[in-house]
Parts: C-alpha cells; structure tokens; sequence
C-alpha cells in the first residue's frame, strides 16, 4: 500500500459479516494460492488455550472466493491498527498482500490475513469428528464457535459460495 491510495482488505470468515470497520465499497473477490480453512485452534475469540474452538485461516494451495472492501486513504492507518489489533492476537495470522480478482473483473491487491503453519496454534487439516468436537466446545471473548461457524456459512450461501465443510459442519451443530 502506497500513502495516499485506498486500502482493499479481503474477506474469507468473519470480516465478512462483521467487518468492524469503515469502507466505501464491497464486493466478491477471488484470491489464488490460498484457500479457506478451519485451521486454526482458537484461544482468544473463538476459545481458550485450556478448550480451543476453532476458526477459519487462509492455508496454502487452492483459491478463496470471498470479499473484498475498499477503504478510503485517509482510514487506512486506523483500518490497519484496528485489524492487526483483532486478527494478530496471538501471532497466528500473517498479513500479506495479494492480488484479487473483483467481481466486476478489475484486479487489485487485497490486504490478507494468511494461517502460519510454524504457529503452534496452526490445527492443519483435522479430521470432521475433531472438527465438530472443537466448534462445539469452543467459547471465547466474541462468542461461542459454533455462532462463527454459522454465520459464516450463511454468509457463504447468501454469497453462493459453497463451502463442503462449513456446510456440513453446520448441518451437524443444528
């Protein structure tokens, strides 16, 4: 990001529904190289170190459709402070920079939070009994981890972007 230009933050889990910061445009996006992951135990929002939950990350390989929300230049700083406040907790987030595919076809770099896979906080792929097991007992500072994964799959599918795991993970937390 150059001083002076707008900011775009790209979207896969919650900032989708609950972006909790000013922007003047949002639409669907396509990122290439990562896809959308539960990979990543949660100990703050979504859980605790002693009963992780279990939250979503960009993980290597694949695509991610999602959002995109443009800042304004003049909110970018304080759009940056607010987001490296809430997603960097605990370290386990990356911010990268990487070009996205708008659904109106233009190209821009979009501001990501990508899964660190040498994080001890990162789950990798678990098999869908853990998976529900962890959503299930997980309660952190925003919430209980089964509301973050229905609200996200409902956001999906008001998207209609279809995600197996959240689909059927939904399905089996009723």
């Amino acid at each position: 990001m150059t001083l002076g230009e707008d900011l775009w933050i790209f979207g896969y889990g919650s900032l989708m529904w609950r972006p909790g910061f000013d922007f003047v445009e949002r639409q669907g996006a396509i990122v290439r190289g990562y896809h959308r992951s539960l990979c990543v135990y949660s100990h703050v929002h979504r859980g605790t170190s002693e009963r992780p939950g279990l939250v979503l990350g960009l993980d290597k390989g694949g695509s991610c459709k999602g959002v995109a929300f443009r800042v304004a230049a003049g909110r970018a700083e304080t759009t940056l402070a607010y987001l490296r406040a809430r997603e960097q907790v605990t370290s386990v987030y990356r911010e990268i920079s990487l070009p996205a595919r708008l659904a109106d076809k233009r190209m821009v770099h979009v501001v990501c939070y990508v899964a660190d896979r040498a994080h001890a906080q990162y789950a990798g792929r678990l098999a869908r009994d853990e998976l529900a097991r962890l959503v299930e007992q997980g309660v952190g500072q925003s919430g209980a981890n089964s509301e973050y994964v229905k609200k996200t799959q409902a956001h999906l599918a008001e998207l209609a972007i279809r995600d197996e795991i959240l689909d059927w993970l939904s399905k089996e937390l009723g």
